[in-house]
């Protein structure tokens, strides 16, 4: 693996927890994800289902992880299940792990081969009252049209056990994953750092008339030597208008003089995100109107950011945002006062300038599950990413930190990245 190995106490940790969630006789099936085809005989990157990891550490497919906490035999109550190396594999890809590795990774003493699956499970089946399966239950899922491995398990459980009792094991996982542990924390730091990092050498790189995608180069070049698995998501380097699109990422327009930049990245390290965003200009030197947009998003995050800390409901956190964002509207010029005291209630001026929310979830998940009615609480880690964008005058600014809540209030774990004007102009003088 690219990162070090974590300690399988966190994962041990994590199957305590969540069986101590689960309701009585019953077992949790957890499958890996897919690989994902691509065209003729190639394949996407391999991205491990987070419940799976969570829970267990492997970061491999074809693999399952049953739980059974109140199963007669001991040795029946946590069982992983792992694809066994052939002479085939061993040829064309490699070794996958073996028993003892798995063993050691995730603290189950119990590692069987998956192809035993079906007739180990029959064995215990009978013994409990129910299932708990696994489904990608996430407002924004992008799996509705495609059949995934839970998918199929499901399907499979209900027609090999078709009088047992169905849980989701999301319920749970949604429940434990936004609370995070010192050595998930631990975790995220280093992709925040590695962060950082990347950034600098952007900046670097950043000058009139280079494609974005070079300034992308720089995000991949530092994540892939600092030991990450990937970008946490498709980098968006969007310069002048650009930026006023919220999800353009095609990074393949030229960056002109005078224009500003928009760099909304994440670094995934050990299966855990982070997510920044920075804007800078091309040549080196705000513009007064680009410094002015800069430093009323600027204002908005410093304000906003100390609004997160324990008890608040995110919603009441999005509208006070929102307003602290609708005053800057005002002093840019953008609306008067007047005009936002004869607005529609129900359509406010200020989603023409800022039409996104300002807080998330991170972790395993750029957008950690969890859900959005529940107060903050110690250990979560959000992130706060106020915008405006100008699209008449071709400026999208958007600036992000990711934030621990903490018992007085919000630690940042993205302080070491340059924000202020002077500091990203006195950095990029110095090439």
């Amino acid at each position: 693996m690219r990162y070090n190995q974590i300690s399988n106490q966190l994962f041990i940790k994590n199957r305590a927890r969540f069986t101590a969630k689960m309701v009585s006789n019953t077992m949790a099936i957890l499958t890996s994800n897919d690989v994902k085809h691509n065209n003729a005989d190639d394949v996407m990157g391999f991205s491990q289902n987070n419940d799976l990891f969570y829970l267990s550490g492997i970061d491999q497919d074809e693999t399952i992880l049953v739980l059974f906490p109140e199963a007669q035999k001991p040795e029946n109550r946590a069982i992983l299940f792992i694809t066994e190396t052939n002479e085939q594999m061993r040829i064309w890809d490699g070794e996958k792990l073996t028993k003892a590795q798995a063993s050691e990774i995730s603290g189950v003493s119990r590692v069987e081969w998956v192809h035993d699956f079906e007739k180990i499970l029959q064995l215990m089946a009978f013994e409990a009252d129910g299932f708990y399966l696994g489904h990608n239950e996430h407002i924004k899922r992008v799996t509705h049209n495609q059949q995934t491995r839970q998918d199929r398990m499901i399907l499979w459980v209900k027609e090999k056990y078709p009088l047992h009792n169905l849980h989701r094991v999301a319920k749970i996982t949604r429940d434990l994953r936004p609370v995070k542990s010192a050595e998930e924390l631990a975790l995220m730091q280093q992709a925040a750092d590695i962060s950082v990092e990347s950034f600098k050498m952007a900046l670097q790189a950043a000058k009139p008339n280079i494609k974005e995608y070079v300034i992308e180069a720089e995000l991949i070049y530092n994540l892939t030597r600092s030991g990450a698995l990937r970008h946490a998501f498709k980098p968006i380097v969007a310069s002048g208008k650009n930026a006023c699109a919220l999800h353009y990422n095609t990074n393949d327009d030229m960056c002109k003089d005078g224009e500003m930049i928009l760099m909304d990245f994440g670094v995934c390290y050990a299966n855990y995100n982070s997510d920044t965003t920075r804007c800078f200009p091309v040549n080196g030197k705000f513009s007064e109107r680009q410094k002015a947009v800069y430093n009323a998003v600027l204002r908005c995050l410093k304000a906003g950011s100390k609004l997160l800390k324990p008890g608040v409901i995110p919603s009441e956190y999005e509208t006070k945002m929102a307003k602290l964002v609708e005053a800057e509207l005002i002093n840019l010029g953008l609306f008067t006062a007047e005009d936002v005291a004869n607005q529609d209630e129900d359509k406010p001026l200020y989603k023409k300038y800022y039409m996104h929310g300002s807080a998330h979830y991170i972790g395993l998940d750029v957008h950690d599950v969890g859900l959005y009615t529940r107060p903050l609480e110690v250990g979560m880690v959000l992130t706060c990413e106020p915008g405006i964008y100008i699209s008449e005058e071709g400026i999208g600014c958007r600036l992000e930190n990711d934030y621990i809540i903490t018992e007085d209030g919000n630690r940042n774990m993205t302080a070491a990245m340059p924000i202020e004007v002077e500091d990203i102009e006195a950095l990029m003088q110095k090439k």
